[in-house]
Order: structure tokens, then C-alpha cells, then sequence
């Protein structure tokens, strides 16, 4: 399994961003061929207090080659374009393969 992150830094507005981001571009997003599921997380601190970071969004597919797919499709590049008319300085990506750890005994 491989993911999309996509790591937000803090707007200036908040408000603003989140009813983009909510109502517009996840919408969007969550039609790409291939996604298996997402998670959105909201950045509430860090160990050594305020962290740069306000949202973590995971895309996760079965594979890269899934995950180029749905990049590559209209519904991906519809969220891409969609995003970058809101978030483009905000935003940075990355993609990860998934490793599972054995729980604790």
C-alpha cells in the first residue's frame, strides 16, 4: 500500500482555507479512481510546542501505480488544480509506502 501525504502550514485564514479545503477540494479529491481510504488529521501541537503544520491529509492506494493513475485522471487533476488555487504556497507533498509494524506483546 502506498499513500499521498499532503502537509498544510497554517493559512492566514483559517476559516477561509477550511471551507475550501472541506467543501471544495476534498470532495474533489475523494473521486480519484483507486482511493481506498483517507484520513485527515488537524495539527493540535508538537512536542516542543506550536507546530508550522495545520492539516495532514493520507491518500492511500493499493500501489504507486494506482496512485499515479488517480493522479493522472480528470478527477485528480481537477483536485490538484483546485487546490493550487488556494493552497499553493500552503501545501507540501510527498508520497510514502506503507510499512505495518508488529504490535506490542
Amino acid at each position: 500500500m502506498v499513500k499521498l501525504i499532503a502537509l498544510y502550514k497554517t493559512p492566514a485564514d483559517s476559516a477561509d482555507f477550511d471551507n475550501q479545503y472541506f467543501n471544495t477540494h476534498i470532495p474533489l479529491a475523494m473521486k480519484m479512481p483507486g482511493l481506498q481510504k483517507a484520513e485527515i488529521s488537524r495539527v493540535t501541537g508538537a512536542p516542543m510546542g506550536t507546530a508550522e503544520y495545520y492539516l495532514m491529509a493520507e491518500l492511500y492506494f493499493e500501489n504507486k501505480e494506482a496512485l499515479d493513475a488517480a493522479m493522472s485522471s480528470p478527477e485528480g487533476r481537477a483536485s490538484a488544480k483546485n487546490l493550487m488555487g488556494f493552497a499553493k504556497e500552503l501545501v507540501s507533498m510527498m508520497f510514502a509506502e506503507v510499512e505495518k509494524v508488529p504490535a506490542a506483546v
